[in-house]
């Protein structure tokens, strides 16, 4: 499938004007394609509690499931200047969680994309769980 990440990007950008930053005033916007080729979106939601902030990732897996779920192929994460930003820790988890390893996460203009496999090595995922349940 091919990827148009310049419109990935251009979503993405869209979306951080939809964030809710009045914490850290770091907009965050998320625009992943899916494996039928739909767009799917997100932004940064902060909390007062920093802890239950939610990542733009996490507004664009759910925007993925209410929408008739399937996986994530290629993913694009930008601030609110329009510059590429890598998802952290727990979002790259949530993201593998619904793209896998080979999940294509944008790297910038002029640069290859990522495979998720790289950001989140050793990853655990549902094999993991039935593997290993009840051991």
């Amino acid at each position: 499938m091919s990827v148009d990440w310049a419109r990935l990007r251009a979503e993405a950008a869209e979306m951080t004007r939809r964030s809710y930053a009045p914490y850290s005033g770091v907009l965050v916007g998320a625009c992943g394609l899916a494996d039928d080729g739909r767009l799917v979106r997100g932004c940064n939601v902060e909390n007062a509690s920093y802890g239950v902030t939610l990542c733009a990732e996490c507004g664009l897996v759910s925007d993925l499931v209410a929408t008739g779920g399937g996986r994530l192929v290629a993913v694009a994460v930008v601030a609110g200047d329009g510059a590429p930003l890598a998802p952290c820790g727990r979002c790259r988890q949530l993201l593998y969680e619904h793209g896998g390893e080979g999940l294509a996460v944008d790297a910038g203009p002029g640069s290859a994309p990522t495979p998720l496999g790289d950001l989140l090595p050793g990853a655990f995922g549902p094999d993991d769980v039935s593997a290993r349940a009840g051991r």
